[in-house]
């Protein structure tokens, strides 16, 4: 094969209009004349380094990979000879916006001791629409405190006097081991938070031993994610697209990359309502590679949430079921439960898990917290817990919310922001934030009396501060109208 033809900056730099157009990404030359007027982000972002190196502003949006799928080897003119590089080539763009100076400095990663410490700084250090887009919940933010605050009404019931010297955090679930009954909820275009996005999630998963979810939405496609910890477990979470064919060959693919069980999204059939990442503009540049998505601003707003999920088909229900057995041969988890009914109909669907999930608060406001829906469904169908696996997803900060939600019957716990949040320090960060949960689980184990996990049961948490709000029935207990009633 023969050596890349060396370019020099200047022979480069000629190469600045859109009708000829070129720029350097990784120290290689590739002209994009062509591609530029369909570019999804639109053609001002490349022009303002046609003839530069665009290295920076390509690598906060987009994984390495992209470039090489997306264009020929026939637009790769050759490599930037960097002994050429000189004071003007080295000048930003004179287009280019103007650094955001933030008010506050991260602080040393090892003063943070909880999750609540991540989410301060990154509430002082992240962009605005960063942190807008993974904050925000819907509406009236209702039901996104309700996740939380309704964990602080349990109350545990120890057991002293026992040897706790020794304790087993240790458990399996979807036929995978992990270290902790935790997983990383799928979170969409976790590059905006770091360069590393999902892969650096991925690698700080794979070094503590457990699993992440990965998001149809992530920022790197499914296989730089999975390189990124190999002979690691992942699950994948799918979200329905209207062209069906565009979910089979994506399946496919994951199925082929070995991942054995998918998390379908069945709560967001419209995206919900949620005004902080509407307010602040969307960089027009994002755009999602397994999806296809790609951000606008229109007379709504910014919102990524509402803009990125278009594709989603609001098509999919109980039916599809079968047709996803046919194209999918792993396990199936239905993700976005939120009542009795519901379960009881994944469970007769023969799923193999159900996700008790109101999409952190960010779709229906005044949907139920999803630990109260693990309550209503120890009292209305508790036979699902024998026939599925459960998992709970929302609110959980604290090792005390994880065992909570084990001691009332959850397989495992899934946590979304505080990884995001985490993130903000790449990978060591998420090793961080899972060594305290690691440590937060440990210590409230010993405290209960328990060196195990198998040893939760329901005798080890106090409930009556909820237990009148869980319902007793699927319908309402005495509400009976409905539009067919007649006087």
């Amino acid at each position: 094969m023969a050596e890349p033809k060396l370019l020099s900056a200047k022979q480069v730099a000629a190469h600045h209009s859109i009708k000829d157009c070129w720029i350097v990404v990784d120290g290689q030359v590739w002209d994009i004349t062509d591609f530029t007027p369909e570019h999804p982000g639109g053609a001002g972002i490349i022009l303002r380094y046609a003839g530069r190196d665009a290295t920076e502003p390509y690598s906060e949006v987009h994984g390495p990979a992209l470039i090489l799928k997306s264009l020929s080897t026939s637009k790769l003119m050759g490599t930037l000879d960097t002994s050429t590089i000189d004071e003007s080539w080295s000048k930003s763009p004179p287009s280019e916006n103007p650094t955001v100076q933030l008010s506050h400095e991260r602080p040393p990663l090892s003063t943070l001791l909880s999750s609540h410490d991540f989410e301060t700084v990154a509430r002082n250090t992240l962009s605005p629409k960063t942190w807008a887009f993974y904050s925000s919940a819907a509406t009236d933010l209702i039901t996104a405190k309700a996740n939380k605050s309704f964990f602080d009404q349990i109350w545990f019931r120890p057991r002293v006097l026992n040897d706790v010297r020794k304790v087993n955090t240790e458990c399996h679930f979807q036929a995978l081991r992990s270290s902790l009954p935790l997983f990383v909820s799928p979170a969409a275009m976790a590059k905006m938070v770091h360069k590393s996005g999902e892969r650096g999630i991925a690698g700080a998963c794979a070094r503590k031993g457990i699993i992440q979810c990965v998001s149809t939405n992530a920022s790197y496609s499914i296989e730089e994610i999975v390189s990124a910890a190999p002979n690691h477990p992942f699950f994948f979470q799918l979200y329905v697209n209207k062209n069906r064919s565009s979910t089979e060959s994506l399946l496919q693919h994951v199925y082929s990359l070995g991942i054995r069980s998918i998390f379908v999204t069945v709560d967001a059939p419209a995206p919900g309502k949620r005004e902080a990442d509407e307010r602040v503009r969307a960089d027009e540049t994002l755009n999602t590679p397994m999806s296809g998505a790609t951000a606008v601003n229109d007379k709504h707003g910014g919102g990524l949430g509402r803009i990125m999920g278009s594709y989603i088909d609001d098509r999919l229900n109980w039916n599809d079921l079968g047709w996803l057995r046919r194209i999918w041969k792993g396990k199936i988890v239905i993700k976005g439960i939120m009542g009795a009914a519901d379960a009881t109909s994944a469970a007769k669907e023969g799923m193999d898990g159900i996700v008790l999930s109101n999409h952190g608060g960010r779709n229906l406001d005044t949907s139920p917290p999803s630990i109260l829906v693990l309550l209503e469904l120890q009292r209305c169908c508790p036979e699902v817990f024998d026939q599925l696996e459960v998992f709970v997803d929302g609110g959980i900060r604290r090792g005390t919310d994880i065992l909570k939600a084990l001691c009332l019957g959850a397989t495992a716990v899934s946590i979304g922001r505080s990884f995001l949040y985490a993130l903000n320090y790449g990978e060591e960060g998420v090793e961080h934030l899972i060594d305290i949960m690691r440590d937060e689980v440990e210590t409230a184990m010993r405290l209960l009396g328990l060196t195990d996990l198998s040893q939760v049961h329901p005798g080890l948490v106090n409930t009556l501060g909820l237990d009148h709000l869980v319902p007793s029935t699927p319908d309402h207990p005495y509400a009976k109208w409905s539009r067919t009633s007649k006087l």
